[in-house]
């Protein structure tokens, strides 16, 4: 027999509830449920205090998923390039292991908003959550993943930093400080940056930290030492064309990532400038290959593996009906000083 509201309202089985219905009863998205059950804060304390009355009086269930279909951590790739990518799967794959889980790969082709075919796969799939990285789904996207009790933890995010699935990050502010006050430390104060696309949370947050520490040494920023990239050699390497053929040019670049750096180590080479002697670079993600780069890259090194695990770990956690400790969880990151960077001039 199924319950209703005074006759009106969303019939609901007897029993536990799963969050769609627990939503139907509350007249409120799943999306509001979801962040009730996973114990975020930015709910209404009165539509709070209603949804955890329903689950205190009716229960709350995960819905039951096929054996063989459960058993799968389906993770989503902006694009799979790179060490980059082989890093962070190694992380979600050592934690799916223990858990006896496969881990299914899907890939955007550079997107960062995945099409309706890959939702409609993916609840085809049924896994037991998805590990989204360095991408976004689209709120009707993540609406339809909750109505399946399916867990969505985005790794590396884009986009607004104040977004309702769990996420997995990176210290990219302290990052950006730590890789500036290095080079201001050298003595360097003609400092010029790459940063990556500004709708990236980390690119801006990486860019933030680079102007947060001109500002704390007294340092004017420059604008015209700041170009806005794309995370792609090539693009690196033609915007280091650009500052390093200013008529003032810097001393020192700040690459938001490793393979930025690799662009600018191109164009110094093309324009017969050495690295450290004539010009200091430091990278960020400290990706393996950056100790055989000539000379070898001082990088911040990104906790990529770890990144990954941690995102494993809650998708289980969420997947067996926990409550998770932290919604946002940001691991450190560490400057690792190469031989890329010296004194102005090289002394």
């Amino acid at each position: 027999m199924s319950a209703t509201s005074a006759g009106t309202g969303p019939a609901v089985p007897d029993g536990p509830l799963t969050i769609a219905q627990l939503a139907a009863l509350a007249g409120v998205s799943t999306a509001t449920v979801s962040k009730v059950v996973n114990g975020r804060s930015d709910v209404a304390a009165a539509t709070r205090a209603q949804i955890e009355e329903l689950i205190r009086t009716r229960g709350y269930r995960r819905q039951r998923r096929p054996t063989k279909s459960a058993a799968l951590i389906d993770v989503l790739f902006h694009e799979l390039r790179g060490v980059y990518a082989i890093e962070i799967l190694n992380g979600v794959e050592e934690v799916a292991r223990e858990h006896r889980l496969g881990v299914v790969l899907s890939e955007l082709g550079g997107r960062h908003v995945p099409g309706q075919d890959w939702v409609e796969e993916a609840l085809a799939r049924r896994p037991v959550g998805v590990v989204s990285v360095f991408s976004g789904l689209e709120p009707d996207q993540t609406e339809r993943l909750y109505s399946r009790d399916i867990p969505l933890v985005l790794l590396d995010p884009t986009g607004d930093p104040d977004h309702d699935a769990p996420s997995v990050g990176s210290g990219n502010w302290n990052g950006g400080l730590s890789a500036t006050r290095h080079l201001i430390g050298l003595g360097h104060r003609r400092i010029g940056v790459i940063t990556g696309p500004d709708r990236m949370e980390a690119s801006r947050a990486r860019a933030d930290g680079y102007r947060a520490a001109l500002d704390l040494a007294g340092i004017p920023a420059d604008p015209a030492l700041e170009r806005h990239g794309n995370f792609r050699i090539e693009t690196g390497r033609d915007l280091a064309f650009e500052l390093l053929r200013l008529e003032d040019r810097p001393t020192a670049i700040f690459a938001c990532n490793d393979g930025t750096a690799l662009g600018v180590y191109h164009a110094a080479a093309k324009l017969g400038l050495r690295i450290p002697e004539d010009l200091s670079v430091v990278g960020f993600d400290d990706l393996p290959e950056t100790r055989w780069m000539i000379p070898p890259l001082t990088s911040v090194r990104q906790p990529l593996k770890e990144m990954g695990a941690a995102a494993a770990r809650m998708i289980t956690a969420l997947a067996a009906g926990e409550t998770l400790p932290h919604h946002r969880v940001e691991l450190a990151t560490e400057l690792v000083v190469r031989e890329s960077t010296a004194r102005p001039g090289g002394r």
